[in-house]
């Protein structure tokens, strides 16, 4: 595959997670706290936790850092477990009027989640070798330095005097923390309340 043959399908991709995974998650939890649905506020809060690991992977890429590429991959597949994860929430939006737009719309925003976050997930997994990578071979190597043109982009929108560098750091620490806390949930909260997002 050529750099020209893939940058298209790169470009959507980011583009389908900039309206997939920030987008319609605002309007729908925006939706939820105005009609007060508590289950789908709940949910929100829980998403918006797991989806921190694609904005942290933004700075990962901006730096150029070969780990970039398995948080990725792992942000996806995570994302993918948690749409459906929490019982008390499922039982909770079915028991909801089944023609209410909110309850519809929501759904039909999890069918697309599920549906991206599995293809994405396989479409970068071609790319993972990237992550075994120098810095160097990353910015050397068109095919992984593809992936990377969307994040400077944004770096260069919201971040334009900090250097690559800096945001990288950040970007590491934020992953460590990210990192213990899904330690901790898997190994005591995980233990403790099981698939209810009760306590979450």
């Amino acid at each position: 595959m050529t750099e020209a043959v893939l940058r298209p399908f790169v470009w959507m991709d980011y583009r389908l997670a900039l309206l997939l995974t920030v987008v319609l998650p605002l309007v729908f939890w925006i939706w939820a706290m105005v009609k007060q649905f508590d289950a789908i506020q709940r949910f929100m809060g829980m998403y918006w936790k797991v989806a921190s690991l694609l904005a942290i992977t933004v700075y990962l890429m901006i730096a150029a850092l070969p780990i970039g590429f398995l948080t990725a991959t792992l942000a996806r597949l995570l994302l993918l477990v948690t749409l459906w994860f929490w019982v008390d929430i499922n039982d909770d939006i079915h028991d909801m009027q089944p023609w209410r737009p909110l309850r519809m719309g929501f759904n039909a925003w999890r069918w697309a989640m599920t549906f991206y976050c599995a293809l994405s997930a396989a479409f970068s997994l071609v790319f993972v070798r990237c992550a075994f990578l120098t810095q160097a071979s990353v910015l050397g190597d068109s095919l992984c330095r593809v992936w990377i043109d969307a994040p400077w982009g944004y770096k260069t929108i919201f971040h334009r005097g900090a250097t690559p560098g800096l945001l990288g750091f950040l970007g590491i620490v934020a992953l460590v923390v990210y990192g213990a806390y899904f330690a901790y949930f898997l190994l005591v909260k995980l233990g403790r309340k099981g698939r209810s997002a009760s306590g979450y």
